[in-house]
C-alpha cells in the first residue's frame, strides 16, 4: 500500500496539502488497521505540519507507536509548536539519529523551556560543526538565549556589544535587549534606532511585522528615561493591529497605556484598555519573567480600584501554604501585594500599624520582610529596620541549614549589609559579606543567578578590612571567580589588590613584550634631562614695559541740587537744622485756640483741666507743690 501510494503521488499533481492529507488518510483507512504502513502516516503526520494543525499532528503520532518510535524529529517539532516544549526537547535528546535537524529543535525547545543553559550549550555545538545552517540564523539565536540568561539573573558570557551585532535588525534588537537586561537605557535607545533602520530595508509586509515589536520596545525605554513626549509620540505610530503573537499585541497595548497616562491615571479606564489576558497558543506565550511583571501589573490595577478585600484573599490563600522561607519570585511578589492590600495602598508610619501584624502570623515572609524593611527606611528608622532583618537572621540561623540558601541570599545579603553602611557600621557588614561568601563557597562552582556579583561585592568590601583572616578570604574568593571565568577582569584585577601574583601571570603582557620598543643605549647615551631651576619670583607687580597709556581726562563734577532763591552772597541761617518750632524766629499763631495747643505741646507742661491730666503723660520731674494763687489787686480809682 506504502508503495502505490508512493506511485499515486509521483504522478499526481496535487500542491494542495490538505488533499495530500486526504489522500494518505483514505489510504490508511483502507489498508488493515493502518498500523504497519509507517510510510503512509509519515506522509499525513508531514501533511498535518505543513498546514498548521500541530494538536492533531501529536495526536496521530500518539496513535500509532511504531510511528512514534520512528519520526522523532516530525513529533519534537509537533510537541515544539503545539506547546509542549519540555516534552519536545526529551524526544529530541532521545532521538536515535541525533542529527542537526533534531538538535536544532531540541535547542529551540530548551530555549521555549526556558532551560536557557543547555540551549546556549546546544547553539554553541551548533556554531562549531557549522555545515549548511546560515551562520546569521545561529548567531540570532545564540545571541537571543544570552539576552534571556541575563533576564532571568543567570550568569551570561557576552556582556557588552559587539560590531557585528550591528550588522542585521535581528542582532541589533537582541542586543538592545541585553542593554535592557542589563539596565543600560541609553545604549539600548541607540541599537533600537539602529535596528529600526535596518528593519526598513525588508519589504512592505516583512518591514511591518518586524518594526512594531521593536518600538513597542522603544517606547518601554524612552518610558525609563523620564522622555514621555517622545513615548507619546511613538506609541501612537506603533500599529497593534499589524503585530503576528498576543504576547508582542498585549505588551505593545500595555506600553502605549503607560505612555498616554496622565497623572495617576484611572484605574477602572486602563482595566477597560487593556482587556482580557493573553490567550496562549503554542510557542505564543510570554516568558516567566514576563508573565511575571504582567501579573504585578494585574495586581496594582486592582489597588488602584480599591478592590482591598479580593486581594487579601486570593494573595492569602498562596502564601498560607508556604510555612518556610522562600526565594520564589511569585511567592515573595505576592506577599508584597497582599501587605499593600492590608495597608489600603497607604505608605509610611500608617502602613506599617497595618502590616507590622502580619508579620507576626508570617515569621518567615521574606517578601513582608523586605516589605516592611522598605517603609522603615522611608520614614527615616534606619535602626529598626537593621533590628528586624537581624532576628530574622538569627531566626533562620535556629532552623539550621535547610534555611541557608535563604539566609545568605544575594538580595537579603545585599540589604543587610547595605543598611549597615547606610549607619557607618563597617565591620558588620564585613562579617556579612564574609558569612555569605564562605556558605556559597563550599557549595562548589555551580552557582545560582546572582551569585558571582554577591561573592564580587564581598571580596572587594573584605579587601578593605585590616583583618588577615578577611584578606586571605578576599584573595580565595578571587581566585574562585578567577578559575570560574579566566576573562573576567574584575576578578583579575581583585587577585593583584590582594596580592596574589602567580594566579594571574598568565594573563599579563609578558615583559619581553613590553620592553620590545625601549632603546635601553638610547636612553643612556642621552642623558638626564635636568629642568631649569624656578626662580624666585618677587610679590612686587613688575614695572610695565609698554608706553603709558595717555591719562583719563577727569569727568565734570556733576552740580550740586541747590534750591532755586539760593543766594551765595547771603549768610546761610544757623539755625536751620532745627526743627521749625525750636528756631528763634518761631511765632506760634495768635488765639486762645493757638495758645493753648502751645502750652499743650510745651516740653514738661501740663494740661488745664484736672481730667486730662492723665491723657498725655509729662516729663518727669521734681515734686509740683500746689498752692492756693494769691487774689489779684484792686485798681485804686474814685467812688461813684
Amino acid at each position: 500500500m506504502a508503495s502505490t501510494l508512493t506511485s499515486l503521488l509521483s504522478k499526481s499533481t496535487i500542491e494542495d496539502h490538505a488533499e495530500i492529507l486526504s489522500a494518505a488518510q483514505k489510504s490508511i483507512t483502507q489498508s488493515k488497521g493502518g498500523t504497519s504502513d509507517v510510510t503512509t502516516q509519515r506522509t499525513a503526520l508531514v501533511a498535518l505540519l505543513k498546514l498548521d494543525r500541530f494538536a492533531e499532528a501529536v495526536a496521530f503520532v500518539d496513535t500509532y507507536p511504531k510511528l512514534k518510535a520512528e519520526a522523532n524529529l516530525e513529533y519534537a517539532y509537533a510537541l515544539y509548536k503545539a506547546g509542549r516544549p519540555a516534552e519536545a526537547a526529551e524526544v529530541a535528546a532521545k532521538g536515535e539519529d541525533g542529527g542537526r535537524g533534531l538538535r536544532h529543535v531540541e535547542a529551540q525547545s530548551r530555549y521555549r523551556a526556558e532551560e536557557f543553559v543547555k540551549a546556549r550549550e546546544l547553539y554553541a555545538e551548533l556554531s562549531g560543526e557549522r555545515e549548511e545552517d546560515a551562520e546569521a540564523d545561529l548567531r540570532v539565536n545564540a545571541g537571543a538565549t544570552e539576552v534571556q540568561l541575563q533576564f532571568s539573573g543567570a550568569t551570561s558570557k557576552k556582556r557588552k556589544v559587539e560590531r557585528e551585532d550591528l550588522e542585521a535588525f535581528e542582532t541589533a534588537y537582541n542586543a538592545a535587549c541585553g542593554c535592557i537586561a542589563r539596565n543600560e537605557l541609553g545604549q539600548a535607545e541607540v541599537l533600537l534606532k539602529r535596528a529600526e533602520a535596518l528593519a526598513g530595508e525588508l519589504s512592505e509586509s516583512e518591514r511591518e511585522a518586524e518594526i512594531g515589536p521593536i518600538r513597542a520596545q522603544r517606547v518601554y525605554v524612552l518610558l525609563r528615561l523620564g522622555k514621555k513626549e517622545e513615548a507619546e509620540a511613538l506609541a501612537k505610530e506603533v500599529k497593534v493591529e499589524g503585530l503576528e503573537d498576543e504576547t508582542s499585541i498585549y505588551v505593545a497595548r500595555v506600553n502605549g497605556m503607560l505612555a498616554e497616562r496622565k497623572g495617576d491615571g484611572n484605574a477602572f479606564l486602563e482595566e477597560r484598555m487593556l482587556g482580557k489576558g493573553i490567550e496562549e497558543d503554542g510557542t505564543d506565550m510570554p516568558f516567566g519573567y514576563q508573565r511575571g511583571v504582567l501579573d504585578e501589573n494585574r495586581f496594582a490595577l486592582d489597588l488602584g480600584m480599591m478592590k482591598f478585600g479580593g486581594l487579601r484573599a486570593s494573595t492569602k490563600a498562596v502564601l498560607g501554604k508556604q510555612d518556610a522561607p522562600t526565594l520564589d519570585e511569585k511567592i515573595n511578589g505576592l506577599a508584597v501585594i497582599n501587605a499593600a492590600a492590608h495597608a489600603k495602598s497607604q505608605s509610611g508610619k500608617e502602613a506599617l500599624k497595618h502590616i507590622l501584624p502580619l508579620l507576626e502570623k508570617l515569621p518567615n515572609d521574606v517578601g513582608l520582610l523586605l516589605t516592611i524593611v522598605q517603609l522603615y527606611v522611608l520614614t527615616g528608622n534606619a535602626p529598626s529596620a537593621i533590628n528586624l532583618v537581624e532576628k530574622f537572621t538569627d531566626r533562620l540561623e535556629q532552623t539550621g541549614s535547610s534555611a541557608d540558601d535563604v539566609r545568605f541570599a544575594p538580595g537579603l545579603v545585599g540589604v543587610t549589609t547595605a543598611l549597615y553602611n547606610s549607619q557607618n557600621r563597617r565591620d558588620p557588614a564585613r562579617e556579612a559579606f564574609a558569612r555569605a561568601a564562605e556558605h556559597w563557597r563550599s557549595k562548589g562552582s555551580e552557582w545560582p543567578a546572582g551569585i558571582t556579583e554577591l561573592l564580587r561585592a564581598a571580596g572587594s568590601s573584605l579587601l578593605d578590612s585590616e583583618e588577615p583572616e578577611h584578606q586571605k578570604l578576599a584573595r580565595a574568593i578571587f581566585a574562585d571567580l578567577h578559575e570560574a571565568d579566566s576573562s573576567d577582569r574584575y576578578a583579575a584585577a581583585g587577585l593583584l589588590a590582594s596580592g596574589s601574583t602567580d594566579a594571574s601571570a598568565s594573563t599579563l603582557t609578558p615583559l619581553p613584550r613590553l620592553l620590545a620598543s625601549i632603546d635601553a643605549s638610547a636612553l643612556e647615551s642621552a642623558g638626564i634631562a635636568s629642568l631649569p631651576r624656578p626662580t624666585a619670583q618677587s610679590t612686587k607687580r613688575p614695572a610695565s614695559t609698554s608706553t603709558p597709556a595717555a591719562p583719563k581726562p577727569h569727568k565734570k563734577p556733576r552740580p550740586g541740587k541747590l534750591p532755586k532763591e539760593y543766594d551765595p552772597a547771603k549768610t546761610p541761617d544757623p539755625e536751620r537744622w532745627l526743627p521749625l518750632k525750636d528756631r528763634s524766629t518761631y511765632r506760634p499763631p495768635k488765639g486762645k485756640k493757638g495758645k493753648g495747643r502751645r502750652d499743650m505741646l510745651a516740653q514738661g507742661a501740663t494740661g488745664g483741666d484736672e481730667s486730662k491730666e492723665s491723657s498725655r503723660p509729662g516729663t518727669p520731674g521734681g515734686e509740683v507743690v500746689k498752692g492756693k494763687a494769691p487774689a489779684p489787686a484792686k485798681k485804686k480809682g474814685k467812688k461813684k
